[in-house]
């Protein structure tokens, strides 16, 4: 658990950094971090009464260990993260920390709706071990979140942040894209490092790749799905639900597209196309754990008010995955 000692240098830091401008953050606004690499979203792992899990948490993060992961993505999408408390989502950033080697990174989703609250999640997150923070995008009030008021957004967070900054496009989850001439704009900021880029529009992922070329600028593909043609216009990882099961296999294919195997990386590729959409678009986070649970690691439930598979849509997920020879 976190000690009052962590609370209170969180609390310290809060009222410190947010009266300060970018200038204050020496320690960490250009500090760069190089995020190429493969990521698995980790999942968040319940009991049955709802609870965080954190021995299982454990468990997962051993066994997905084994893999050559650049590092973890905790409390994106993935992690259920609107279902989790402040206090929550710090905590398992917190017990990720101390398990996983110090060589690998640990990107934390900090995204709230509000600046101020971001900020003060960002910072939160850095108290408790995150190397990075991956910023998704407000949109409760979409309609008026123009390109002005992302670059406003993101450029106080990452102003403030003493890590640094990933942006997070998930139109799926939002019902916003995070524009292109916005992306760009923040490319230029030296806090802001890269970002993920879950939409799938590969002519726009190019664009992007293309337009922020000068700067040090990375972008990561959001999904299996795409991943070679992400590749193939210039991303340089991923970060995905799909390498909690198939860890070994996403890692296989990161590397067939660097050393210019494009072949066996399109067939791998055509074989990961269907499990992929089944836990994402498909099944989602539901399809996800019980896919989990067919690999020898823990999903479990989730929290309501998602709910189980239905026993047809569990024959259809175990057929999305056997049909393509991994079960």
């Amino acid at each position: 658990m976190l000690g009052p000692g962590v609370w209170a240098s969180v609390r310290q830091g809060l009222s410190k950094g947010l009266s300060r401008n970018a200038r204050g953050w020496a320690s960490g606004t250009g500090r760069k971090v190089d995020i190429s690499g493969t990521y698995p979203a980790l999942t968040t792992p319940f009991t049955a009464t709802a609870e965080i899990d954190y021995g299982k948490l454990e468990e997962n993060l051993f066994k997905l260990g084994t893999f050559p992961f650049r590092g973890f993505v905790v409390q994106g999408s993935t992690g259920e993260f609107p279902f989790l408390t402040s206090t929550e989502r710090l905590e398992v950033v917190s017990r990720v920390r101390q398990v996983i080697p110090k060589d690998k990174l640990l990107m934390a989703g900090s995204g709230c709706e509000s600046t101020q609250t971001t900020v003060e999640m960002t910072l939160s997150m850095a108290q408790v071990g995150a190397d990075a923070v991956i910023v998704v995008t407000p949109h409760y009030y979409r309609g008026r979140m123009s390109s002005a008021a992302l670059i406003h957004h993101y450029t106080k967070v990452a102003d403030l942040s003493p890590i640094p900054v990933v942006l997070y496009s998930v139109p799926a989850h939002t019902g916003l894209d995070l524009p292109v001439d916005a992306v760009v704009t923040l490319s230029h900021h030296p806090n802001i490092v890269g970002m993920k880029d879950s939409d799938g529009d590969i002519t726009r992922i190019g664009l992007i790749i293309h337009k922020t070329r000068k700067q040090d600028f990375k972008v990561l593909a959001g999904s299996v799905g795409f991943l070679l043609a992400s590749y193939a216009v210039g991303a340089v990882g991923n970060i995905s639900g799909l390498a909690n099961v198939l860890g070994a296999q996403v890692c296989q294919l990161e590397r067939l597209c660097l050393t210019g195997q494009w072949e066996a990386a399109q067939e791998l590729q055509h074989r990961l196309i269907e499990p992929n959409t089944a836990v994402t678009k498909r099944f989602g986070i539901p399809g996800l754990k019980k896919t989990m649970d067919w690999f020898g690691y823990y999903g479990g439930p989730c929290r309501a008010p998602l709910q189980e598979l239905s026993p047809a849509d569990e024959e259809a997920l175990r057929m999305d995955f056997s049909s393509n020879g991994w079960l």
